[in-house]
């Protein structure tokens, strides 16, 4: 029905329509519906839209435009690649439009060829910063409905991070979640129990504990497989040039007026910067890690003062060991 309609009122607004989920992989039941992607080429493809119920199936004939859904899939930002790779084309409009796709999926592929690396971790940490920030409103909210949902998020972000981490893809929807996910090379230890402790949770302390073991585990294997994978950058003239100077301008003048003045709020601000600067130097040029917030104390100023003018001074060791000359004038 779906493909008559295309061809008779949109034979230029809809390029393509495949075949996704269940019915593509051949584990669907009695009360599946068939999930069609639509490629259309024209706003006025979309109008081929509709949601219906027909006996104890539901229908939802939905549009997927080239330039965003499919070139996202493409670049694997998003989570439905396999819609793109998998699909099976039922109807084409024009050959072109196959060669189109073909284009996007061989993007795809070529991503997905990549060794374990920068990119796919990139990736992961995405995800993973996203399931943080669903663990944190399982602290903010009070009522267990709200917490459980946003362990949800917890878990379906830290899925995706772990299929990045692995430079793959979901290939059987939901329903197989649980079994591809075990067949990952890379999961992170007891990854099945922790998982299924989430699900099982039953108390907002239990949803909020099993969310945060499981977020912690993911990290972890994120971290070891960073280091494992991702060569890290050494100081050099090239890259180190200015960043000293940059450090000073930015930071060593506030930090000194804002401790010597005693004015707290002033401080924590130019101590948030320092930390951020120097963390950026850490990942791009390869500079020692300095944790200058442990030594921050609103009643004692002067410690992180202290802290920072000897961050500085260690800075300087590095221009000094790559031969980089500092540029300071009277």
């Amino acid at each position: 029905m779906v493909i008559e309609r295309a061809k008779r009122n949109f034979p230029d607004d809809i390029a393509i329509i495949g075949l996704s989920g269940s019915f593509q992989t051949e584990d669907f039941h009695e009360n599946s519906d068939l999930d069609l992607i639509i490629i259309n080429n024209t706003p006025r493809g979309w109008e081929i839209s509709d949601c219906f119920i027909l006996g104890e199936v539901g229908y939802d004939i939905y549009c997927t435009p080239w330039e965003t859904r499919i070139n996202d899939q493409s670049t694997l930002e998003s989570n439905y690649v396999g819609c793109l790779l998998d699909m099976r084309i039922l109807y084409c409009a024009k050959p072109e439009y196959m060669d189109r796709l073909n284009e996007y999926r061989q993007k795809a592929l070529d991503i997905l060829a990549k060794p374990i690396g920068k990119d796919c971790l990139e990736r992961a940490k995405k995800d993973i910063n996203l399931a943080k920030q669903e663990y944190s409103n399982t602290l903010l909210y009070d009522d267990i409905g709200n917490i459980r949902d946003s362990s949800c998020g917890v878990v379906y972000n830290l899925i995706h991070a772990l299929v990045n981490m692995n430079n793959t893809y979901i290939k059987r929807g939901v329903k197989r979640y649980r079994e591809d996910l075990n067949k990952l090379k890379y999961l992170p230890e007891n990854f099945d129990g922790n998982y299924m402790s989430v699900i099982n949770a039953d108390t907002i302390d239990g949803i909020r504990e099993s969310s945060l073991v499981f977020l912690k585990t993911v990290i972890s294997l994120y971290n070891e497989m960073y280091d494992k994978y991702i060569d890290k950058p050494t100081p050099s003239e090239e890259n180190a040039s200015a960043t000293y100077e940059e450090l000073w301008c930015n930071c060593k003048n506030k930090v000194i007026a804002s401790c010597d003045s005693g004015d707290a709020s002033y401080a924590y601000h130019v101590a948030m910067g320092a930390q951020n600067y120097l963390d950026e130097m850490t990942e791009m040029i390869g500079t020692k890690k300095f944790d200058l917030m442990k030594d921050f104390d609103a009643k004692n100023l002067h410690v992180f003062k202290d802290a920072f003018l000897h961050a500085m001074d260690e800075y300087l060791k590095v221009y000094e060991k790559i031969n980089l000359s500092l540029k300071k004038f009277s």
